[in-house]
């Protein structure tokens, strides 16, 4: 091979600087609009081609975070690349020119530059300068050229021609020849500026002489340093064929389109030879020189000479292909011919449009304002003229539009406010289409998410709630459930339920309902009482995550349902002393008599609060009745002689609930000749509050009994008085104490004492303060009583002198008085009775007073 065919990568790497050196640094070069820069190939990774960020004017130091980036499409070897920390473009990896740019010619990279916030687009373009890296080579390393021995002086054999990939002067530039006496050489140029060589006959051959010469042909470029590449050539020198074939014309032109299938004929060819029988017989074949590519896409028939399509045209990889054939008789010392055929492609539309997302900003804000750039689309036709111009559009029925930036390039933008929760997402086709005939389309499909706005407040599915409860419910027991919804989504759309502040009856409304924050359920966290509350109102309010948070309130009514789970209370009449209730009737009653009326009340409402009355036992059924509505007790008939003095009822009062309640109370009549002048356990509803007011026995009864009570306190301490201290005096020399009050401990009443006192013995009711009263003829010597007041001396007219001293046999049944307490202590936890229903207008002031005795804690029975 040539001399420069073994140099190293120290060599190429020498030459390329000297390259630099001679040309200067590359300098852009505006074309169109935009940048163009100069590189040579061959340089090694990392080597300087242009600072793109001070040409385009772009800050530095912002490179990096708006993703400033070289775009190419898939697949695309990256030869260049930008550091984004400088802005230089720099060699990625060894640019290649021969096999970057097959066709020759200006061998260009065409960068798209892409930055982003905002969204900028630069073409820069980088041609690639060629340097003479390849050295010339030959088909063969060894020629045999026949040539005949009448051959004339001046003739002219063509020889093969060696291939440099190097492009302009760095190509083959000239041939050199090595000395000899026979031969010379001369360099032929063809139309396309290639060089060939052809050797001359300078001196008449003569084979019986000399049969074979040698010669060495040197292919020449005409790069700074030379390369060169050399072949042997064997002239063999042949018994005389002094006629050669000859071709019509030197050079044929043929078009053919890209499109033709396999078998076409492209050209018939033809050439004549003069001689007869095999020396004029000619042979076609495609010249030593003739570059593969060639040989793969067409095929000659040897004996014919038609030429004919083998392989698929390629019009955008190369619109001409030239094709060299010869022609050589098959005579001894057969000379070849040769002829140029140029086969010129024609352009079909047989590639579709290319559309290519450069980039993609999505999801977009649905807040986002019209003309938001959306993506970057850039298209490509590999056609040429109408067939590569290609008209790019989107559905109508979007709100989205292109606008053409550059040639072939386009953005989408929003052409009007979006809506998520109208449409979420957006599928885009973006059709390309070209101008040939019939015209091609390519359709791509671009998903545009829309993301979330926090735009929408909650809305509960229901305006107001209406929410029935029973009242005794268990505590913690879901009452409800309220639901919002938010067209929103993701946390936009995640709501928590809470309870908004505000008071029920005086108390947060957080100690009677809570609320789940997650699914709206509703808990009451005490028993609701519907004697106690019967409805209230919350409000509940529904907020969403989203950012600023959104809300939305609804009111929740709570109606307590009443349940029948308190039994009738009699307040009338009431048991003295813990027995039953007392009435004396008298024998002359005649039928309808009025005894008395039995007065309950309930404190439910609606049907359970209705009372109906009913006589349970009697002695006798036959002549007693109680209203089932008023409770009234009358007579069914006259008394007779046969029947009992004392008649013993039982009335029980029961409500209108399900299952019904009852209260029954049992009554004492007793039938006796002439009535008293007492009052009865009835007489409370059988005189109205006026005449017992407004009469004047019962007020000289109060003011005789209130004098009396007065004078006889005062006795009493006075009597007291006097006695203490004389009773200090005679005990000072006995050593008993000043400070007692009451008898020295050794003395003690003795039972008999007791009982000659004048004074009634109560039993107490609580424990009081006593004082000791010296009564004189009262008893013995020495004896000490002590009176104790109970309670009642508080809130009576009338004082109570009761003994300190343990209760004895004849006093009162301890059992009796643990029942009335206990009554007492039944009757302050009975319920406010329910006002839905009330007791007839007789009743009314019985019932009054009632509350008030029982509110106040007076009295233990009923009064007459």
């Amino acid at each position: 091979m040539g001399t420069g065919a073994g140099s190293g990568q120290g060599q190429l790497f020498l030459r390329s600087l000297l390259f630099l050196l001679l040309a200067g640094p590359p300098a852009p070069r505006p074309a169109g609009g935009q940048l163009r820069y100069a590189v040579p190939e061959e340089l090694e990774h990392g080597a300087f081609v242009a600072n793109l960020g001070e040409d385009l004017g772009l800050d530095v130091s912002t490179l990096s975070a708006r993703r400033f980036r070289i775009v190419s499409r898939a697949g695309a070897r990256q030869h260049l690349e930008v550091n984004l920390e400088n802005g230089i473009l720099f060699v990625n990896e060894r640019i290649d020119r021969e096999e970057v740019c097959e066709a020759g010619g200006t061998c260009l990279l065409h960068l798209q530059l892409l930055v982003e916030s905002p969204l900028e687009l630069y073409r820069v373009e980088v041609e690639v300068l060629d340097i003479n890296d390849h050295a010339p080579t030959f088909p063969w390393q060894e020629y045999v050229l026949e040539v005949a021995e009448s051959a004339v002086l001046g003739a002219r054999f063509p020889l093969e021609s060696a291939q440099d990939p190097d492009m302009g002067t760095n190509s083959v530039h000239t041939y050199r020849l090595s000395p000899n006496s026979f031969f010379s050489l001369e360099v032929q140029t063809r139309s396309d500026a290639s060089k060939f060589a052809e050797l001359v006959l300078e001196r008449a051959l003569d084979r019986e002489q000399q049969r074979t010469h040698r010669v060495l042909l040197t292919a020449l470029d005409g790069g700074v340093p030379e390369r060169s590449g050399t072949a042997h050539i064997l002239v063999t020198v042949l018994d005389a064929n002094d006629n050669v074939p000859a071709f019509d014309q030197s050079s044929y032109g043929v078009s053919l389109p890209e499109d033709a299938p396999a078998g076409t004929l492209v050209i018939q060819l033809n050439a004549t030879d003069l001689d007869e029988g095999p020396n004029g017989e000619i042979e076609y074949s495609f010249s030593g020189h003739a570059p593969p590519r060639v040989r793969e896409l067409f095929h000659i028939e040897p004996r014919s000479g038609q030429v004919l399509l083998k392989g698929p045209l390629d019009y955008e990889r190369a619109n001409l292909h030239e094709l060299y054939v010869q022609a050589k008789d098959r005579g001894p010392s057969a000379v070849a011919v040769h002829c140029r055929v140029l086969v010129h492609l024609l352009d079909v539309n047989d590639n579709a449009p290319e559309v290519t997302l450069t980039s993609v900003s999505t999801p977009v804000l649905e807040d986002a304002p019209p003309g938001t750039v959306i993506a970057v689309i850039s298209v490509l036709d590999r056609d040429s003229g109408d067939n590569g111009h290609v008209i790019c559009e989107v559905s109508p029925d979007v709100p989205f539009e292109l606008r053409s930036s550059f040639r072939n390039y386009y953005t989408l933008v929003t052409t009007q406010a979006l809506d998520r929760e109208v449409v979420p997402e957006y599928n885009v086709s973006i059709t390309a289409r070209d101008m040939g005939s019939p015209a091609l389309l390519t359709r791509s499909t671009l998903t545009i998410l829309v993301s979330d706005v926090n735009d929408n407040a909650p809305r509960f599915l229901q305006p107001s709630y209406s929410v029935y409860v029973m009242e005794n419910n268990a505590p913690g027991a879901s009452i409800c459930s309220v639901s919002a919804l938010d067209p929103d989504c993701q946390q936009n759309a995640y709501l928590s339920y809470s309870i908004a502040d505000g008071h029920i009856h005086g108390m947060p409304v957080g100690t009677y309902v809570s609320i789940n924050s997650d699914s709206g359920h509703m808990y009451a966290l005490r028993s609701l009482d519907y004697e106690q509350i019967r409805s209230f109102q919350i409000h509940v309010q529904a907020q969403d995550a989203g950012f600023p948070p959104l809300s939305a309130n609804v009111t929740v009514h709570i109606f307590v349902l009443d349940q029948n789970d308190n039994a009738p209370v009699i307040i009338s009449p009431m048991p003295r002393n813990g027995s039953m209730a007392t009435e004396l009737v008298p024998r002359s009653a005649g039928p309808g008599y009025l005894v008395g009326t039995v007065s309950a009340v309930d404190a439910d409402a609606g049907l359970n609060s209705r009372l109906s009355y009913q006589l349970l036992q009697a002695t006798d059924f036959t002549l007693f009745s109680v209203a089932p509505d008023t409770g009234e007790l009358r007579t069914l008939r006259s008394f007779l002689e046969q029947d009992a003095t004392r008649q013993r009822l039982v009335v029980q009062v029961c409500d209108g609930g399900q299952p019904a309640l009852s209260a029954t109370v049992s009554l004492l009549l007793s039938v006796v000749e002439t009535m008293p002048q007492t009052l009865s356990d009835f007489s409370e509803f059988s005189l109205p509050p006026e005449a017992s007011s407004s009469s004047p026995l019962t007020l000289y009864l109060l003011v005789s009994l209130g004098s009396i009570s007065f004078t006889f306190l005062l006795a009493i301490l006075i009597l007291t008085a006097i006695r203490c201290r004389g009773e200090r005096c005679s005990r000072q020399g006995d050593g008993c104490s000043p400070r007692l009050c009451h008898c020295c401990p050794g003395s003690r009443p003795s039972p008999e004492g007791l009982k000659t006192s004048n004074l009634t013995v109560q039993p107490p009711a609580g424990t009081m303060a006593a004082t000791c009263l010296d009564i004189p003829g009262g008893g013995p010597p020495g004896y000490c009583y002590k009176v104790c007041l109970g309670p009642e001396s508080a809130q009576s007219d009338f004082m109570f002198l009761k003994p300190c001293s343990p209760p004895r046999n004849n006093e009162k049944d301890p059992g009796k008085q643990s029942q009335l307490v206990q009554h007492l202590r039944v009757s302050k936890q009975i319920k406010q009775p329910n006002m839905d229903w009330l007791p007839p207008s007789t009743q009314r002031p019985a019932l009054k007073r009632y509350q008030i005795r029982h509110c106040g804690n007076r009295g233990s029975g009923w009064k007459g």
